[in-house]
């Protein structure tokens, strides 16, 4: 298929990654970057993205129908594209642009993050919705969605990979290592692992610095944010990786752990069901539930080398055996889509 690919499309985007998935799997892709299009000054960026609407907005979606015109694709991907407005997809849609939107996040969350409102407007004018959750799926329906698929998050097989044959404990500097965002309680559970444990944090300083006390930020943060190889490497450079399931997202799995797996590391999870589902417990993965479980399961292994070293090569290789990349997750969106191709142009021919 001919696909415009509408998305924040920086090297560190994993909608960046999908795309590359896509032309991998042999799709031809047009790849239209949302960033230009946000005002350069950061307070009136902040209210066209609490608003999604004003003359920003207007040209993005101008742009969209000249790229549409212009190439005539099958498909239109939105990967997290919140400016869409609900008549750029009706013109797409009389066009024969088939539409899909790709949402990672949650709009129907408890967070209650801004941005949204025009993104939910536009529910019932897509043609496919891809979500990340079981609940989403009602959400979305409830909405008016014509269609809903779930697809899991995934590792990048082009960056996250295992280490060099022979990599062991004397390799890693980092202990009990997490890599992400402080969301929910995760600053407080850091800092009381500290405690007992050598933890290091690394992620985007500003937020870090406000969800810790200045002792714990600087006793635990170092390296900044980390991307592709230094990701990677902090991923293999660390004896036990944490991966926290983002409760005031309403998720059921973490992309952490998929990637974490994909590297070949050690991976400390969450329990949640989503992650028992696609993870043998103390084989492919090892769990907590609550503070308690997670310093007993950390006291269990960090000595282990040894127990580590073959759950990481078993969650490996299961993460592979069962497609948790995004070649084989963006397949099965394409697989839809050209279901439901299909079945428009039978239509057609019908009437």
């Amino acid at each position: 298929m001919k696909i415009l690919y509408i998305a924040s499309l920086t090297p560190n985007d994993t909608a960046t990654y999908r795309l590359w998935a896509l032309e991998r799997l042999g799709q031809q892709v047009i790849p239209l970057h949302t960033i230009p299009y946000r005002p350069s000054n950061p307070t009136v960026s902040r209210i066209v993205f609490r608003l999604a609407m004003g003359p920003h907005v207007d040209r993005f979606n101008r742009d969209v129908i000249k790229t549409a015109e212009r190439e005539r694709p099958d498909l239109v991907w939105a990967d997290k594209a919140l400016w869409m407005q609900p008549r750029t997809l009706d013109r797409l849609r009389a066009m024969g642009v088939a539409t899909v939107s790709y949402m990672i996040d949650n709009p129907f969350g408890p967070r209650q993050d801004p941005g949204w409102r025009l993104y939910m407007k536009d529910i019932p004018h897509y043609d496919l919705h891809v979500v990340q959750r079981d609940k989403n799926i009602e959400d979305y329906r409830s909405r008016g969605a014509r269609d809903v698929i779930k697809i899991q998050t995934a590792y990048e097989p082009t960056l996250q990979f295992p280490p060099p044959e022979g990599w062991s404990d004397r390799d890693r500097d980092r202990e009990v290592s997490f890599v992400g965002t402080p969301y929910d309680n995760r600053a407080e559970v850091l800092t009381d692992l500290s405690k007992e444990f050598s933890v290091t944090v690394s992620g985007k300083a500003s937020q870090w610095e406000r969800a810790m006390t200045p002792e714990a930020f600087a006793k635990l943060y170092r390296e900044g944010e980390l991307y592709q190889k230094q990701y990677r490497e902090a991923i293999w450079r660390s004896k036990i990786n944490l991966s926290f399931i983002t409760h005031s997202n309403q998720d059921e799995f973490v992309h952490k752990s998929f990637e974490i797996a994909g590297c070949g590391g050690f991976l400390l999870a969450e329990r949640s069901q989503g992650h028992r589902d696609r993870f043998v417990e103390d084989e492919e993965a090892v769990f907590f539930t609550g503070f308690e479980e997670l310093a007993a399961q950390i006291r269990r292994y960090l000595p282990d080398e040894a127990a580590r070293t073959r759950i990481a090569v078993a969650g490996r290789e299961r993460a592979a055996r069962s497609g948790y990349h995004n070649d084989r997750q963006v397949s099965l969106i394409l697989e839809r889509v050209e279901s439901l191709i299909a079945a428009a142009k039978i239509k057609t021919r019908r009437g």
